[in-house]
């Protein structure tokens, strides 16, 4: 194993050889300068994994010679030490990218952790990480064998999502697999769950039923507007729970989290259903039966979603509410600067929606284009390329002028998405849809037994185009291909991000409360 070789200059480094001799007796291997310009010499005739830089030496500061050696070894850590206790100096040394700042007298236990931070904190933070994952991974290992709750899964979800994200920042690739095996039993759990349970939490009678679609403004919002507060409520279709923790860093710069938490999108976990739901308040079929003008069939040409304002403000009229929403959707660069320079929209009233289309338009784009499939090859790239957007996207401006002010914001999606790759054979008519995950039509014949099958759809407040549509819905990461050019679609849509169907990724999405930051 290679050593790690340090440089370590100081003007009077002899008289830090106790230190040099402690740090040589621990394997690592420490060459010596005793003047800025020496030092910047060695940088660059010489490769060092860590830099130890004296503040104040006579001829060229410290300063000045953490600069020099940035222009030649920008990757190279490089910790202060310094006499001075200055805010300014330590200010000026922070800004220069200095990985450490430590104040003499320094003992060699200081030394020591400012080694094991800055060169060896991956291997540890990795070491810990897997083993405190195959603590836990027992633990749910055994609780997926308990009789759950729709809160219970919730919590599964959450820990699982918490641990990929903490393995995803690893080098311990065999976790990674173990995780996924296990993401995969807890995925098969589930969908016994759901499909022993999803048709008692739709009885008007039950008590006992987690948060829905149908059921967000009227449990989240409009309790918001009750307490006078002007609120926001930012739509990112498609958007994970995986996908939200990574972004929500950024947004708590901004704002304060009241509350985080996962709620059951509804079947299909498809746009025309969930979302149309979540705006009118109601599942899919009261919708048609209700107002049939604003509800389009699944085979229907055109967009499913265009009535949502409408919806909306039927929902609002419904519990007798006095709000007038603005609601806008952005799906391309311009309409999102449409937003932002029409800003005043927003402060003009007491609720205002705003659908957000990229996160869905990536997914979309991985499918059809071999570049973006490359970019996101797996899911630690399919979230690393959402985080790269919304940094550079005019909604972070948006929140930003939100958190300005003083403006509620609830976050949300429709439903989340599933990377695929199992294909799963199934015939049916030419009226049959065309999604991925789910199947509705007649006489629909599959072998699989690894599917949802709803011979009633009413039962699950569903629409039916005659008295024999059935609907079936995909579960963990299968998707539907018909048996013509097989090998072909298969091939096609195998790891692609798909929904509709039956998952924790699609099912158990993220709903946030966020206050402006004072």
């Amino acid at each position: 194993m290679r050593k790690i070789k340090i440089l370590w200059t100081d003007d009077e480094i002899d008289l830090l050889r106790a230190h040099i001799i402690f740090l040589q007796e621990k394997g690592y291997e420490v060459d010596t300068a005793n003047n800025g310009t020496d030092a910047i010499e060695m940088v660059k005739n010489n490769h060092f994994d860590i830099i130890f830089l004296d503040e104040n030496m006579p001829g060229l500061s410290g300063l000045e010679t953490l600069n020099e050696i940035k222009n030649h070894a920008s990757n190279v850590p490089v910790v202060m030490i310094t006499k001075s206790e200055e805010e300014d100096i330590m200010d000026e040394a922070i800004g220069s990218k200095m990985a450490d700042y430590l104040i003499k007298p320094v003992n060699p236990k200081q030394i020591l952790l400012s080694l094991k931070k800055n060169i060896d904190q991956k291997r540890l933070v990795t070491q810990q990480t897997t083993s405190a994952y195959q603590t836990e991974f027992a633990q749910i290992g055994m609780k997926l064998n308990d009789q759950l709750t729709y809160d219970d899964w919730k919590d599964i979800y959450r820990k699982l999502v918490h641990w990929e994200l903490e393995l995803s920042s690893s080098d311990d690739s065999t976790m990674d697999q173990v995780l996924t095996m296990q993401k995969n039993d807890a995925n098969k759990a589930f969908f016994r769950f759901v499909k022993d349970n999803y048709q008692e939490w739709l009885k008007p009678e039950g008590s006992q039923k987690p948060l829905l679609s149908c059921n967000i403004f009227k449990d989240k919002v409009f309790p918001l507007l009750d307490k006078g507060n002007k609120v926001f409520v930012l739509l990112i279709d498609n958007l994970r729970f995986d996908q939200w923790k990574i972004l929500s860093p950024v947004i708590n710069q901004l704002f304060n989290t009241d509350e985080e938490e996962l709620y059951y999108s509804i079947l299909p976990t498809a746009t025309m259903y969930a979302r149309n739901s979540m705006f009118a308040g109601l599942m899919p079929s009261e919708i048609e039966k209700l107002y049939p003008n604003l509800w389009e069939h699944d085979d229907s040409e055109g967009h499913k979603n265009q009535h949502e304002k409408e919806l909306l403000e039927k929902q609002l009229a419904r519990y007798s509410r006095k709000e007038k929403p603005y609601y806008d959707k952005v799906s391309s660069l311009k309409s999102g600067k449409k937003v932002a320079d029409n800003f005043h929209n927003i402060l003009d009233h007491d609720l205002s929606v705003l659908v957000f289309n990229f996160v869905d338009m990536i997914s979309h784009a991985r499918t059809e284009m071999e570049m973006i499939r490359e970019l996101a090859n797996d899911e630690r790239a399919y979230r690393s390329l959402t985080l790269s957007w919304f940094n550079n996207s005019s909604l972070l401006e948006l929140l930003k002028a939100l958190a300005d002010n003083d403006i509620k914001v609830v976050i949300t999606t429709d439903h989340g998405t599933i990377k695929v790759n199992n294909p799963v054979k199934i015939i049916g008519d030419r009226e049959t849809n065309t999604n991925l995950r789910y199947k509705l039509g007649r006489n629909l014949n599959y072998k699989s037994k690894h599917v949802f099958e709803v011979r009633d759809p009413k039962s699950i407040y569903l629409p039916a185009r005659n008295v024999s549509t059935s609907y079936v819905f995909a579960h963990n990461n299968d998707f539907f291909v018909y048996p013509n050019d097989y090998n072909y679609y298969a091939t096609f849509y195998k790891n692609t991000f798909q929904h509709g169907g039956v998952s924790m990724e699609e099912m158990l999405v993220p709903l946030i409360t966020l206050s402006p930051k004072k």
